[in-house]
């Protein structure tokens, strides 16, 4: 049974790529923006970080093109810039908080990966901390990787 589930998960995802996934794009974005402004600094280089996973993602790269991709990311870097609006990033997180482990890692990972610029901060590692708690993934394993 489970290489029946396997298969029908491969092919769920490859739909859901074609078909544009906005719910898995907003988390991404969302939680990317999050350990952007944790330190209330915009950083260029943390940018094209995000935006680079963001493009290399399978579901995200067949659906959506590079123009959409920076402007999601802009419209969750907006919204972080306020109490309000960091919420409303991890509400976007937490939308695919039932989905399976290996999306839900790789949107931790794009964040991870956007605060590993120069180190990650302590600021950025609490970010990560409220992520991997709303995405329900291990924080420390995944840091690992």
């Amino acid at each position: 049974m489970g290489l029946f589930q396997d298969a029908f998960s491969r092919i769920g995802r490859v739909v859901m790529s074609y078909a544009g996934d906005t719910a898995f794009l907003h988390a991404a974005c969302s939680a990317a923006a999050t350990v952007i402004l944790a330190d209330q600094e915009i950083d260029e280089e943390e940018i094209e970080t995000a935006l680079a996973d963001l493009s290399n993602n399978p579901i995200l790269h067949k659906s959506y093109g590079v123009l959409k991709l920076e402007q999601e990311l802009h419209e969750a870097i907006a919204r972080a810039k306020s109490r309000a609006g960091r919420l409303e990033n991890l509400r976007f997180v937490g939308a695919i908080a039932d989905r399976p482990l290996e999306q839900r890692q790789d949107v931790f990972l794009i964040a991870a990966d956007v605060a590993d610029q120069g180190g990650i901060s302590e600021l950025e590692h609490k970010a990560l901390d409220e992520i991997a708690e709303v995405l329900g993934v291990e924080k420390t394993a995944l840091l690992g990787v």
